[in-house]
């Protein structure tokens, strides 16, 4: 893994630095050959010539987690960070940036630099994400998100970041469905105030992990950003919950397409990787590539498998989807 740590920022700089390592390795195999080392040093660099594919050139910008490969990078979440831009990735998420230390954040943003990394979303999390909180209309949950996104601009700056997923809350059943989305839309209006003039986009994620949660399908999201008419507020279409609650993900995703920003990735049933369910996420891809999307999809899911060999089958799958 140290040849990876010294990736450089440039392609140009890529290539020079992997012709001088094949030219230096090929001047050394043709002398070990010459004194029966050979066999060992060519099966040497055919090992080192199948990591270094590792660098592939990914047609989309899959964003892994921390510790979705913790069996080969150990625990230091740096060194997580190397190992995934060794195998390709560009881009991570991290739900939890906000209740990281100020010390870890910078950290983690003076690696993605130095990595030429993106930081995707991270979690506005105003502590009341699951229970009726913004559909309410009361000012303690709409003042307590507003503080929450204005410490999320700071957040965002210490790791470049321009995505952050809002949950607004579970349906208050004494109130009618209408008041319930015009107090979410005003709620969301105010946040983006906030954000907007920061380049900090707050991206709505319908979800299905109750049906108690407000926001379940794309096309109530979609409606919800058009009210707020801002930049600042947008669609994270996570496939994965879409597939449950409302199928029809390539429709869908056209349906909706000028209010999505960020897109999430997990197959059904079991939200693993890729090929490991019902989804055809090649076909997903192809789809979404087509459109010219340039923005982050995060890998939110699980290992179908535990350990070292469970990580590779994770990035197999991701070369194999990305296979189109």
């Amino acid at each position: 893994m140290a040849s990876h740590l010294q990736l450089k920022n440039t392609s140009e700089d890529l290539i020079v630095h992997d012709r001088r390592t094949f030219l230096s390795n090929a001047a050394v195999a043709a002398a070990l050959a010459t004194t029966g080392g050979g066999a060992t040093l060519l099966n040497a660099m055919n090992a080192t010539a199948a990591t270094s594919s590792a660098r592939r050139p990914f047609k989309l910008r899959y964003a892994p987690h921390f510790g979705m490969f913790e069996a080969h990078a150990g625990p230091d979440l740096i060194a997580q960070l190397e190992f995934m831009a060794s195998e390709g990735f560009t881009a991570i998420e991290d739900n939890e940036l906000m209740s990281r230390p100020v010390a870890v954040q910078e950290r983690i943003g003076a690696a993605l630099g130095r990595l030429g990394m993106t930081m995707g979303v991270f979690v506005i999390d105003a502590g009341d994400n699951w229970k009726p909180s913004l559909t309410t209309g009361r000012a303690e949950f709409r003042d307590r998100f507003l503080r929450a996104c204005r410490a999320a601009v700071e957040v965002a700056k210490r790791v470049n970041a321009r995505w952050a997923t809002v949950v607004p809350g579970f349906f208050d059943r004494s109130l009618p469905i209408g008041l319930q989305t015009a107090h979410v839309i005003d709620a969301l209006r105010a946040a983006a105030e906030i954000l907007e003039p920061h380049n900090l986009t707050m991206v709505l994620e319908p979800l299905s992990d109750t049906p108690e949660l407000f926001l379940r399908t794309s096309d109530q999201a979609f409606a919800i950003c058009r009210a707020v008419n801002s930049p600042a507020c947008k669609i994270l279409y996570d496939m994965y919950h879409m597939q449950r609650n409302e199928g029809d993900i390539i429709a869908n995703i056209d349906r909706t397409w000028s209010e999505i920003a960020y897109f999430q990735i997990g197959d059904n049933p079991g939200r693993k990787e890729p090929g490991t369910g019902e989804m055809n996420y090649r076909n997903i891809f192809r789809h979404i590539h087509s459109k010219g999307f340039d923005g982050i999809l995060g890998m939110e899911h699980g290992n179908a498998q535990p350990g070292k060999a469970g990580e590779r089958a994770v990035i197999d799958a991701y070369v194999a989807a990305d296979s189109f």
